[in-house]
């Protein structure tokens, strides 16, 4: 029999009901309790969680006895300070929404949590269990050779509306390229087996949100740019993310280039966003490129409908939830650990602080 896990819900906004979608389609695995404070959001995650406990704060759910394990999916600017809470009342077992943390200045509180955690935690970078990026990483050194040069191109929507507005300011989501970019950043990490030792960018808001006011206040969010990174190791990769350019039939395309070869992964975007009229949307592809003999092969990564059905992210949080479950179980090992979650925030504070300054940033 497998053995039954009772999450704990932090946050159920557009992506908190994402996960909710997701863990219904994992053979034991539940929604105990949840803790959403809007009362839109609360009544929608009950949709999916009907036999959820609704919860008043973050220690009324940490109260419950029968929570297993926790998921944190609030605003980025709670993340810290509700670890933080978790830490001194009952650190469960833990997956943590990105980024990690938004302020420079909160690294040093996650450092002090994670040399005294006493339970797993697994920062949640969705892209790296995406079907097409998984085929992507898993090739990557058979056909590369070791790769030398890696670039991932983000074209895509705007950002869309969330509770209280919270995603058009730099102050609450840690910045652009920390609270999107965090994702690739990790995976330039993940591919390149290496840590970045130099940053640079050029990056900001040109074309989106520049007529909304909230409370009075223009948001500061940044819509574009393209940044740097070179490694340790010798290698060096590219972000360039555009945020106006959801007329493209992909959204993520990742080029991966060594002696021996090269390797893509092309992944649409939401499918709910693909017009009618243009038929079915498209399908994930990875393309790989050797050098001799040239010949590249093209292969369709479909991804299941009932995990495109759940949410935005290719199938990529079921994924993380079964291997999440998997390592509470003791049968798999905690793939992204509060470091891997630290250093991709780093690396954005870094592209954040080279684009405001127009200087090279050392790691």
């Amino acid at each position: 029999m497998t053995q039954q896990f009772n999450y704990g819900v932090i946050g159920c906004g557009m992506m908190g009901q994402e996960h909710l979608r997701n863990i219904n389609l994992i053979d034991g695995a539940r929604v105990h309790a949840i803790f959403e404070p809007d009362a839109e959001m609360a009544r929608k995650s009950q949709e999916f969680a009907p036999d959820a406990v609704m919860c008043g704060s973050v220690a009324e759910l940490l109260a419950l006895e029968e929570l297993d394990c926790l998921l944190v999916v609030s605003p980025n600017y709670l993340h810290v300070e509700q670890l933080e809470e978790i830490a001194a009342t009952r650190p469960l077992p833990l997956l943590m929404e990105k980024p990690l943390y938004t302020d420079p200045e909160h690294a040093a509180r996650i450092a002090e949590i994670q040399a005294s955690y006493p339970a797993p935690i697994w920062v949640a970078m969705e892209y790296r269990y995406m079907p097409p990026v998984a085929k992507f990483l898993d090739a990557l050194e058979k056909t590369t050779g070791g790769v030398k040069m890696l670039t991932i191109r983000e074209h895509r929507f705007p950002f869309l509306p969330k509770v209280g507005d919270w995603n058009r300011f730099n102050e609450k989501t840690g910045g652009t390229l920390v609270e999107k970019c965090c994702h690739f950043f990790d995976l330039m990490r993940l591919a390149l087996k290496s840590d970045p030792v130099r940053v640079m960018a050029s990056a900001g808001q040109v074309v989106n949100h520049l007529d909304e006011v909230y409370n009075g206040e223009r948001p500061d969010i940044w819509d574009s740019g393209y940044v740097i990174v070179d490694f340790a190791n010798g290698a060096r990769a590219m972000l360039e993310l555009c945020m106006f350019a959801e007329g493209s039939r992909y959204q993520e395309e990742l080029s991966a280039v060594g002696p021996d070869g090269k390797i893509e992964a092309l992944v649409p975007g939401p499918g709910r966003f693909w017009p009618d009229e243009l038929g079915d949307a498209p399908t994930s592809q990875v393309i790989v490129s050797p050098r001799y003999p040239k010949g590249p092969k093209v292969l369709d990564i479909p991804v299941d409908d009932s995990l495109l059905a759940a949410g935005d992210h290719n199938g990529s949080t079921y994924y993380q939830h079964v291997n999440f479950l998997a390592a509470l179980r003791g049968e798999g090992e905690i793939e992204v650990s509060l470091q891997d979650g630290a250093w991709a925030v780093r690396m954005g504070h870094a592209a954040q602080q080279s684009a405001a300054t127009g200087e090279a940033v050392a790691l």
